[in-house]
């Protein structure tokens, strides 16, 4: 018997996954089996479905760790040492987070920065792109999950192709992808993990890459584990990873995928978080919050909420208190402002959006803070 109590998370992940997903990883199998090497391969093809690519244009490469280990593969393995020269479009934390990945790696990096409240300046983005050549590569977060705000990813492909169309395009679509649809034909390389919308379990992340893009990338990379380019071959030549792969998490995430489908695809799954999300921004506004995102720039994947303006909140108590209750919301990743999160996605439904917000009266009533907030 487990000795953890469950909680339910509304969180940008780890994230709520069913029994069904977590009942899959009830199976031992070895990396070279048959069986799991088919799971491999049907995982691959799935995600390629999902972002409504071409096998014979784009190439799924999924890569053991988290999301940002991917993201760092996909900088690493186009950026040949003393060559690239990388631009970040960042308005919140994993923007940032990008730069910091270049500039450990000692890869030429510039950004362009906006708000946290708001999407990338598409002005200041065209500016540089004109004014400035020359970039290997033009790194974009769809969903800034320190905020839910969503990214024009589409304009900003557009200007690439037309002031550097040798550049090629990365879309951290972490916690967007399969909940908000991305048109993929300005993208090169997208990248996103198990345990996000398509509510598996961590324990890999995934690029979605151009064929021909990746492939022109041989050799580059001077990380061996994140060579995206040779676990493309691996994957191609020998249905194996090069290294011990997350065994239980891909089975777990053949089954996610189904159940995926099974809700309706892209749009059945952006119906559920959009209703959450309805149900919690309602509800939290009629206790007095205030979002930090204005409603046309919020997208259906987590909201930040701002500090109450009064002398008896203290974040760490109302976490605290909602977590003894089996309740677990997000801290504040933003510079600009005291905020916290709540996040719609996962295996969440509108029951635990209203049970989250009757705990939330009752923690506020608690702590005494007034009921709705003045």
């Amino acid at each position: 018997m487990s000795a953890y109590k469950e909680k339910k998370l509304f969180t940008p992940g780890p994230l709520c996954v069913s029994e069904e997903v977590k009942r899959a990883m009830l199976v031992d199998l070895g990396s070279r089996d048959k069986q799991f090497m088919q799971c491999v391969e049907e995982v691959r093809c799935g995600l390629l479905k999902v972002a409504e690519v071409s096998p014979e244009d784009y190439t799924c490469v999924p890569l053991q760790g988290s999301g940002t280990y991917c993201i760092e593969a996909v900088i690493q393995t186009i950026s040949p040492a003393g060559k690239g020269k990388v631009l970040v479009l960042a308005n919140g934390a994993y923007g940032r987070r990008m730069v910091s990945i270049c500039e450990r790696a000692g890869v030429s990096v510039r950004k362009v920065e906006g708000p946290e409240h708001l999407p990338i300046p598409l002005n200041r983005v065209e500016d540089t792109l004109q004014s400035e050549g020359g970039w290997s590569l033009v790194c974009v977060v769809h969903c800034e999950t320190s905020t839910g705000v969503i990214n024009p990813v589409q304009e900003v492909t557009k200007l690439v192709q037309r002031y550097c169309p040798d550049s090629a395009v990365l879309v951290d679509a972490m916690s967007s992808f399969g909940a908000v649809p991305v048109d993929m034909s300005g993208v090169d390389y997208l990248v996103s993990s198990a345990n996000k919308c398509l509510e598996g379990v961590p324990g890999f992340s995934f690029a979605i890459c151009r064929l021909t893009h990746l492939l022109s990338c041989r050799g580059q990379c001077r990380v061996l584990s994140l060579d995206l380019a040779e676990q493309h071959v691996s994957l191609q030549t020998t249905g194996q990873f090069r290294f011990t792969p997350p065994t239980h998490s891909i089975i777990a995430f053949n089954t996610a995928l189904a159940l995926f489908w099974k809700e309706g695809g892209v749009q059945g799954r952006a119906a559920r978080y959009k209703k959450n999300k309805e149900i919690i921004v309602s509800g939290m506004e009629k206790l007095g919050y205030r979002r930090l995102v204005p409603p046309e720039h919020d997208g259906h994947i987590i909201t930040a909420f701002l500090y109450p303006q009064h002398r008896a909140f203290n974040f760490t108590t109302f976490y605290e208190k909602l977590s003894e209750r089996g309740q677990v919301i997000y801290p504040g990743k933003v510079t600009e402002a005291l905020c916290f999160r709540v996040g719609n996605i996962g295996h969440l439904f509108p029951d635990d959006m209203h049970a989250l917000l009757r705990d939330v009266e009752s923690v506020m009533r608690e702590m005494g803070l007034p009921v709705p907030l003045q």
